[in-house]
């Protein structure tokens, strides 16, 4: 299971401990949604057509920093990564003003 978070996401997981989006999915709302938690590993539940993933406050605590990319972890089968939204390189119609610069673009020619 793979997060993308943009700037906004990041802050706002930092300072109130929560986030989550909501998309209309086989006609009935399906929930993913972040929370930080004291425990030391990530782990998820599923339950009532939503996805909570819970997230160590240690490995959010230097994800706005410029270095940090993301993290991941196991919970049991499932593999969880949580990374921060990049612009795309190429050209794409989506709104990207909320997404972190990408590293590779100083690289492209």
């Amino acid at each position: 299971m793979r997060y993308r978070l943009t700037k906004t996401d990041v802050a706002k997981l930092t300072e109130d401990g929560y986030i989550q989006e909501k998309v209309a999915f086989v006609g009935q709302a399906f929930v993913y949604a972040l929370k930080l938690t004291d425990e030391e590993l990530l782990s998820a539940i599923y339950k009532d057509n939503a996805i909570m993933l819970y997230v160590p406050r240690a490995l959010v605590a230097g994800l706005a920093d410029e270095n940090k990319v993301g993290f991941e972890g196991r919970d049991g089968s499932l593999h969880l990564l949580v990374e921060k939204d990049f612009t795309c390189l190429d050209e794409v119609a989506e709104d990207q003003s909320d997404n972190y610069p990408n590293p590779l673009a100083a690289k492209k020619i």
